[in-house]
């Protein structure tokens, strides 16, 4: 195990991650040149159209710094804040970590947040500045900033260029150098973390893990100590980084075990594997340690999912138990609603993240879905002083049973330049922050710290302050609890009839404003139809506002070539009853693309 070095690149979204892990690859000849391709460890098409890590991705590498030859794990990682549990569960698996910061941005608010939970976990920090190369970077500054966040000499922050290698080789052989090798015992009895899981219709789930003592191969009997499973090993191995075989894996290694078990449920991420002499052969957990789990993340942001298509739920409901596998953030609850089915509930930890489980679901699965706007989960004491949170508009109860309206609020952490200062805090006074506290943050920066209801976030308050400050402020948030508020239920009416799936929770203040908007922006996205559609936004049994979809015209009188008047006449009178008729009991059919676009914001 002295030759064995597990450690992940963490950083703000965009500093350089993936690319270091390129340079890495390339340096260790873990990837063949003529293969060699930008972002290689950032698997997903999707990660690439977006040009964000989204899911961690593990890779073995082996580098030959002499006279020994080292294993080098490597854990690229997210820098995303809807990404922060795949981070938190990556350093779990480690004993070091690559803090890389952007020259022409220098520390941002999610820096400081994965270097806090780096900190945490006890690793090895060995801080980087990347992007030495542009004209634009500001790296006496970075590195002055770094060494003084980090309380260490500023010459032991590496300067380096992820994109042409410079000093890419000081970096890594530092890795080797200053990164303990794992602790563990290879004649103990076997205790597996599990980091991340992956289904394979062949040979069940994979369970990515790292080793803390023992081994395992082929053919093992193991058990997962949480779950209370047992099953026989159908192959292990390690990621180069596709999956490919190995005869065992021994105490310090990462790697990945075959289960056999087809139940998504069943191997829970954050579980401990141990080993069985006899696989009817049941372990209590006193008899084998458990490893410290991931603490459950809290989903922060609900949607409601329905197939656009009824006979589509089944997959639906197979493509999300195994999206949860490699996504162990995501949380979904079936539920039905009368106009739309049979669907799900689903829990997410950000926009973001909704909107990546989204695009997955139709590109991996090929389901064509109508989705609900994401909001908060609300919390409401009833007239009998019962507490109970409200994840979807269509819970929310009559107004005579309600005695209290409480929503989340969390504390937001904001870096800025002064020169977008004034445009940054009236976006927080729009957004009804509450300002906690202001400082200087190491050299020309401002860190703002402040109260505001996590509702006013989730969808498009990060967008803005990139607007507002040019893309040079960042942010981070964490949960405080729930406060009180005054709330209503906005309901959308179209033709009369009420669409839950436009339909809000909003400050009462707040009501006629978001009513307002939300039906101008359906008169513009909705297609016309045969007869004018009335659009009404409502609350407590009130039109507060109102806009007509007009009527797609059709000119009945062009076949006729002259004659008398009357005769174009009657045939408008017939259409005007036509369309009368249609408007009695005529339905608006609303295509999926329309439920997105409002989503959208």
């Amino acid at each position: 195990m002295k030759n064995i070095r597990n450690f992940v690149i963490i950083s703000h979204i965009d500093h350089g991650k993936s690319t270091l892990a390129d340079r890495f690859l390339e340096l260790t000849n873990t990837i063949p040149k003529e293969k060699m391709r930008p972002q290689f460890l950032d698997m997903m098409d999707l990660e690439r159209e977006k040009g964000i890590t989204i899911k961690m991705q593990p890779v073995r590498m082996n580098y030959c710094l002499k006279p020994d030859t080292y294993q080098l794990n490597l854990i690229d990682t997210p820098g995303h804040i809807d990404f922060s549990y795949e981070v938190s569960r990556a350093l779990a698996a480690v004993e070091g970590a690559v803090l890389l910061v952007d020259a022409t941005k220098g520390i941002q608010a999610q820096t400081i947040y994965n270097l806090e939970l780096a900190q945490k976990q006890k690793l090895k920090i060995i801080a980087a500045v990347n992007k030495i190369d542009l004209p634009q970077a500001k790296i006496e500054q970075s590195q002055k900033e770094l060494a003084q966040l980090l309380d260490i000499p500023k010459e032991e922050i590496f300067l380096i260029s992820g994109k042409y290698g410079t000093n890419i080789e000081q970096l890594l052989k530092a890795v080797i150098e200053k990164i303990p090798p794992p602790k563990g015992n290879l004649k103990k009895p076997l205790r597996a973390l599990i980091f991340d899981s992956k289904y394979d219709s062949f040979k069940g789930i994979l369970a990515f893990v790292r080793v803390f003592d023992g081994e395992v191969k082929k053919g093992d009997n193991f058990y997962l100590v949480a779950s209370k499973m047992t099953g026989e090993v159908k192959e292990v191995g390690i990621f180069k980084p596709e999956l490919t075989s190995k005869e065992s894996l021994r105490a310090g290694e990462m790697g990945f075990i075959a289960t056999g078990i087809k139940e998504p449920g069943k191997v829970r991420v954050g579980d401990t594997i141990t080993k069985l002499k006899v696989k009817s052969e049941k372990l209590k957990v006193t008899e084998v340690e458990a490893l410290p789990g991931y603490k459950e993340p809290q989903s922060m942001v609900f949607a409601s999912f329905y197939p656009a298509v009824s006979d589509d739920f089944e997959l639906l409901k197979r493509a999300l138990a195994q999206l949860k596998l490699n996504d162990a953030a995501l949380t979904f609850e079936q539920e039905r609603k009368e106009v739309l089915g049979r669907g799900f509930r689903c829990g997410f930890l950000g926009t973001l993240h909704t909107e990546i489980v989204l695009e997955r679901l139709r590109r991996e699965f090929g389901l064509n879905l109508i989705i609900s706007r994401p909001q908060v989960a609300f919390k409401i004491i009833d007239t009998k002083n019962q507490e109970n949170l409200i994840y979807s508009t269509s819970d929310w109860p009559d107004s005579s049973q309600i005695k209290e309206t409480q929503e989340p609020w969390v504390k937001l952490e904001i870096i800025t330049p002064p020169d977008f200062l004034g445009s940054v805090l009236e976006l927080l006074k729009q957004s009804r922050g509450r300002p906690l506290e202001t400082k200087y943050l190491l050299s020309d920066r401002l860190l703002l710290i402040y109260e505001i209801p996590l509702r006013e976030i989730i969808v498009e308050f990060y967008d803005k302050l990139k607007g507002t400050s040019q893309g040079f402020a960042s942010m981070n948030y964490e949960i405080l609890g729930y406060r009180k508020a005054d709330l209503v239920k906005l309901e959308i009416l179209i033709a009369g009839e009420k669409r839950e799936a436009f339909s809000r929770i909003v400050p009462r203040k707040q009501a006629f404003e978001q009513g307002k908007k939300i039906v101008h922006k359906l008169k513009e996205i909705l297609p016309p139809q045969l007869f004018s559609v009335p659009l009404q936004a409502a609350f407590g049994g009130k039109i507060i506002a109102r806009e007509t979809l007009k009527t797609r015209r059709k000119d009945v009188i062009a076949p006729l070539y002259g004659g008398d008047y009357s005769r174009k006449r009657k045939l408008l009178e017939k259409q005007k009853k036509g369309k009368k008729k249609l408007k009695e009991k005529g339905k608006v059919k609303i295509p999926p693309s329309i439920f997105l676009e409002m989503f959208k914001g």
